[in-house]
């Protein structure tokens, strides 16, 4: 069942959490002001080619900071300006607690939280109904660039021109975004993997690549079923997209 963790505890079981994710892993902070381990982890993470999101909703990163995000290509940022839960989930456990992802929380602060483990019979629907509302917030949250000067700055998915300019300013920063062809969220850009994990698990269940789809991959536009995981990008992307991936 669920354990009452401490300061100490809780540190030790993010980072475990986050050492140990598989292809699910969502840090949901609303301070965001990384530690040494903490960047050491997501480094790590992202050498493996695995998608991290990080969800956050007051923005106290210096030039450093950004710097070392940019480099991740596989850390997706979101900022929900009303975010206040502290909540850090990977594909088996939970914690939810007081403990920001912020560096003098974790050194200082007095902070208290829960473990919760899906594996364990008792802890399996509390599991999942914490998580729906961790989807809930990723949804609802918006796609955050480091490049834009004010959150109001973001663009709404479905903008293709946006999009089309978006695409042009992460390739220039060694970014590349793309979108799950069947459910339209953001997922870094890859021809051979145009599906989000929990997309691409639905879809191997009959594993049909050429299943009509909603999304293109490169512009997060609808596709009216002209999509596939065989045909990613819609024919009208193609040109510009092999322009600015060298496809």
């Amino acid at each position: 069942m669920a354990k009452f963790i401490n300061t100490r505890k809780a540190v030790s079981e993010i980072e475990d959490l986050i050492k140990n994710a598989g292809e699910k892993l969502i840090l949901v902070s609303p301070y965001l002001k990384l530690s040494k381990d903490l960047k050491g982890l997501l480094t790590y993470r992202n050498n493996k080619d695995k998608v991290t999101t990080v969800i956050f909703g007051k923005q106290e990163l210096n030039p450093d900071e950004m710097k070392f995000l940019q480099g991740l290509q596989f850390v997706i940022l979101k900022y929900n300006e009303d975010l206040h839960a502290k909540c850090y989930v990977n594909d088996d456990k939970m914690v939810i607690t007081s403990l920001n992802l912020y560096e003098f929380s974790m050194a200082n602060n007095k902070e208290m939280g829960v473990l919760i483990d899906k594996n364990d019979p008792a802890d399996t629907d509390l599991f999942n109904e914490a998580f729906k509302e961790v989807v809930y917030i990723n949804e609802t949250s918006q796609r955050f660039e480091l490049t834009a000067p004010k959150p109001q700055s973001f663009t709404k998915q479905g903008d293709t021109k946006s999009n089309f300019d978006r695409q042009t300013s992460n390739q220039s920063s060694g970014k590349q975004t793309g979108y799950c062809i069947r459910t339209g969220v953001e997922i870094p850009f890859n021809v051979e993997k145009p599906l989000s994990y929990d997309s691409f698990k639905k879809w191997n269940e009959f594993a049909d690549p050429d299943y009509p789809e909603k999304f293109c991959h490169f512009s997060g536009e609808p596709s009216n079923g002209e999509t596939s995981v065989s045909k990613p990008i819609l024919k009208k992307n193609w040109k510009k997209a092999k322009e600015i991936y060298n496809l």
